[in-house]
């Protein structure tokens, strides 16, 4: 079979071992099947050589030099930019003990030497299979991006609220102790929140006035509509919820649907919070930007009204300051200067 299709180009596939017999034997066998093979000798030049270069996947020996394959399969998946290259680990190790800690550590499959050629070239399709999937996954997504930046320079009011929003409401959720998918979700939905707005005339959008009751209800398709667009798209399917519901309010008088209390997901809540700080702290075309102190009161006269969780108000706040204040330490003088 194959490495790639026509339209495709050959899989990059590193191997790892210090015994370099082997790794001419294994650079024989995958160039055969049309695989572009690397090779490294220890640990530390494997990390090196991916840093370098990421492959498509990875064959890697586990007693070696410097550093054995069980770290640097743990650094690689730990680490963010290869944590989806996949890990087949090759060794003579025998004991149960060892497998486990391979799987621990993030490897994908595992193989005792000596290992069966068919077997191992079956393992590297299925897993180089899997590989381009998720990359084609990351590449729709990234065009997800790529559509929210554009609708966001379509207001040049708006310039960096996504970023914004999307590290305020990490930071907050990482605050109230969320875990680590809800994070990531918070991080996507920062970004796509807005997305809707994709179908909202600029003329409504950049308006220096009073919106009308026809503008405003053009505006408040935008959540719905920002769904639609995200919701086919496995990797985001976390964040969905929160592009729909981050206008709801506690007491129901929020849009689209008009939800109460507990049916708004906590994310989304923690995102309406940060989407009106953003909003009221930035300059608009109606108005200026609002001093800092006075858009905490709005967002605390918000809570008492019953349309936030005072708790998650409060969180927030505490966020803000602390991040103004590690900006001011960064930009003060040199007391010695």
């Amino acid at each position: 079979m194959p490495s790639s299709t026509p339209d495709q180009k050959p899989s990059n596939v590193l191997v790892v071992d210090d015994d370099k017999d082997i790794v001419r034997f294994l650079q024989f066998v995958l160039a055969k099947e049309g695989y572009i093979v690397g090779s490294a000798f220890d640990g530390q030049e494997a990390l090196e050589k991916v840093k370098d270069d990421p492959p498509d996947l990875i064959v890697l020996d586990i007693v070696m030099p410097k550093m054995d394959g069980f770290e640097v399969c743990r650094r690689l998946k730990n680490a963010p930019n290869t944590r989806l290259i996949p890990v087949v680990m090759i060794t003579a190790l025998g004991e149960l003990s060892d497998k486990i800690k391979a799987i621990n550590v993030g490897a994908d499959d595992f193989l005792h030497k000596p290992y069966e050629k068919v077997e191992l070239l079956a393992r590297v399709r299925s897993l180089l299979r899997v590989k381009h999937l998720n990359d084609e996954l990351d590449n729709a997504e990234n065009v997800i991006y790529a559509l929210a930046r554009a609708v966001e320079a379509k207001d040049s009011y708006t310039e960096g609220h996504t970023e914004r929003a999307s590290s305020y409401a990490t930071a907050l959720g990482r605050r109230l102790g969320l875990p680590e998918k809800d994070i990531v979700a918070l991080h996507k939905a920062g970004i796509l929140h807005d997305m809707g707005k994709i179908g909202v005339k600029d003329a409504i959008l950049n308006k220096p006035g009073p919106l009308t009751d026809a503008e405003f209800e053009a505006i408040k398709e935008h959540p719905v509509r920002g769904q639609r667009i995200c919701a086919s798209l496995r990797s985001i399917q976390d964040a969905v919820p929160i592009i729909r519901w981050h206008h709801e309010r506690l007491d129901g008088t929020g849009y689209p649907d008009g939800l109460k209390e507990d049916e708004i997901p906590v994310t989304a809540q923690l995102m309406g919070i940060v989407d009106v700080y953003d909003a009221l702290s930035s300059d608009r075309p109606y108005r200026k930007a609002l001093p800092t102190e006075e858009c905490f009161e709005i967002l605390r006269e918000e809570g008492r009204k019953g349309w936030r969780n005072p708790e998650y108000v409060e969180a927030f706040i505490e966020v803000v300051t602390e991040n103004a204040y590690k900006q001011d330490q960064v930009l003060a003088p040199d007391e010695g200067g």
